[in-house]
């Protein structure tokens, strides 16, 4: 029914018809409404997804950590009484048990992520730069590059798991059967080697991220510029430390954050390489905080630990990022 019908039906039962053209604009308006909604309507399940698999899981977690959750409590969690922050303050005890155990597992993942992410970005650095200029094979070689990073991770992790055993493993064949590197096949899922072999996997498993990321960035650079450097006489060390490192440098702030990010945090390669309980040489805080929960079932003490590894992790965060805004505007 046209809008004329509907204003001769108003004035014949004594109402005030609309206006001309306050119905194109009702209409102009929802039609406006409508294209400014569409994108938070798209957007909203992935919102709604992002609160219930993230944030109602993280604060769950923060009020736990408040409480006195134990295995006695645990078929009615609600039940539980308030500890304040009496599980803080046992965590950051040092010189007790449980608070000199979290000190120890801290510095052991800081060494290993330091380690990690370090040997991570200087591998792919290199890779990348080598694989900058054509060659024949360039893609394939690349390709390969790109496989530990394609790989299922548990799929990966047991098979390293397999090659790092001590009678039957690939590592040792190789390095003390056919090499005679070592004069007895040492352990490498047990004591001090279970770190070099944690960060070996962790390194096979980061860098080629490293390498994509670094390559992605390495297409912005123009050519010309290595070209004129060249014509000036300059080498490739000196092209790469006057040109390629500085361009990368925005690229290099985000990578090294986010490997930094999920190496600390890195749960699966040592659970899936070391099982539920690690050696003491590579006990990082992700595996710790699991032990501290599931296997002495003292819920609150492993949240409080989970909590202050947060709070770790954001002011890390916050602090790297003010340097580098502040190093940015120096520059500029």
């Amino acid at each position: 029914m046209s809008e004329k019908v509907i204003d001769r039906k108003a004035v014949g039962n004594g109402k005030e018809a609309a206006p001309q053209g306050a119905a194109p604009a009702r209409r102009r308006i929802r039609e406006k409404f409508g294209r400014s909604a569409l994108p938070y309507l798209l957007l909203l399940p992935a919102l709604l997804a992002e609160l219930l698999i993230h944030l109602v899981p993280m604060v769950t977690g923060i009020v736990m950590a408040f409480k006195q959750l134990t295995q006695f409590f645990i078929r009615d969690w609600g039940s539980a009484p308030w500890s304040g922050f009496d599980n803080f303050k046992v965590a950051l005890e040092f010189n007790a048990p449980v608070g000199k155990a979290l000190l120890h597992s801290f510095w052991v993942t800081c060494m290993f992520t330091v380690l990690s992410v370090g040997l991570s970005w200087l591998i792919g650095v290199t890779a990348s730069v080598f694989t900058q200029d054509a060659f024949r094979g360039r893609g394939l070689l690349r390709a390969a590059f790109m496989l530990p990073y394609a790989l299922p991770v548990f799929a990966a992790v047991i098979t390293w798991s397999f090659m790092f055993q001590r009678d039957t493993g690939l590592i040792n064949h190789v390095l003390h059967d056919q090499l005679h590197l070592t004069s007895d096949k040492p352990f490498w899922l047990i004591g001090d080697n279970s770190f070099w072999a944690l960060l070996t996997v962790s390194v096979w498993k980061s860098w080629p991220f490293a390498f994509l990321t670094l390559t992605a960035g390495l297409q912005n650079i123009p050519r010309e510029l290595y070209e004129a450097a060249a014509l000036d006489g300059a080498g490739v060390w000196q092209q790469i430390r006057r040109i390629t490192l500085p361009s990368l440098r925005p690229v290099n702030l985000v990578l090294v954050l986010v490997l930094f990010l999920w190496t600390f945090n890195d749960f699966n390669t040592p659970f899936v390489l070391f099982g539920k309980s690690a050696p003491q040489a590579a006990d990082l805080i992700s595996i710790h905080i699991y032990q501290s929960s599931f296997i002495t079932w003292n819920f609150g003490q492993g949240s409080a630990m989970s909590v202050l590894l947060l709070l770790f992790l954001l002011l890390v965060t916050a602090l790297y990022l003010l340097a580098t805004n502040r190093r940015r505007e120096d520059a500029e």
